[in-house]
């Protein structure tokens, strides 16, 4: 009985083995430098035919690296966004850090503000977003002070995770 034991643990730690290296989700043979001339990128999201759309902060620009492998400025002066992420309309949802607000570029590159305030404060600077499933959406507040604010000091002492019911403009604090 011992030797059935052991040898159906050989064969389920082989057989594991195998599926682990038969089907790589992909392949990670090298890195590929699609350009050098970015100052800080960040806020990477796809959309819904799989171009990649991230920013670059500093130099005020939303990038789009397409399914074929082009690179392309999406949207020049892009309120020095930070995190990006597409809502299921394909709205590309932004922190836009130089306003501290956020907002919905359409299709057309149309931008909504969707939030500007918490309470009549600027909040700090939103960085990185997330919507759920209704469509509300989830950001992250930290204070990092840019040298293109007017503003010396935030607004709010906090640091914050804030949340926007869809179709709501107020804010609520899910985290401190």
């Amino acid at each position: 009985m011992k030797k059935y034991f052991l040898l159906s643990i050989l064969i389920s730690f082989s057989s594991f083995s195998f599926a682990q290296s038969a089907n790589p989700i992909f392949v990670q043979d090298s890195l590929k430098l699609i350009s050098s001339q970015f100052k800080f990128t960040e806020g990477a999201s796809v959309d819904q035919q799989g171009n990649i759309f991230f920013t670059d902060q500093p130099n005020d620009k939303i990038w789009k690296y397409d399914i074929d492998g082009k690179l392309s400025i999406y949207m020049d002066k892009s309120g020095r966004a930070n995190g990006t992420y597409f809502d299921k309309k394909g709205n590309l949802i932004v922190c836009a850090d130089e306003n501290n607000q956020i907002w919905s570029i359409d299709k057309n590159k149309k931008i909504t503000v969707l939030f500007n305030d918490f309470k009549g404060k600027k909040v700090n600077g939103p960085n990185d977003i997330w919507l759920d499933a209704e469509g509300g959406i989830y950001f992250t507040d930290p204070y990092y002070q840019r040298d293109y604010w007017k503003r010396k000091s935030p607004e709010i002492d906090k640091q914050r995770v804030y949340y926007i019911a869809k179709g709501k403009k107020q804010a609520v604090i899910v985290a401190e």
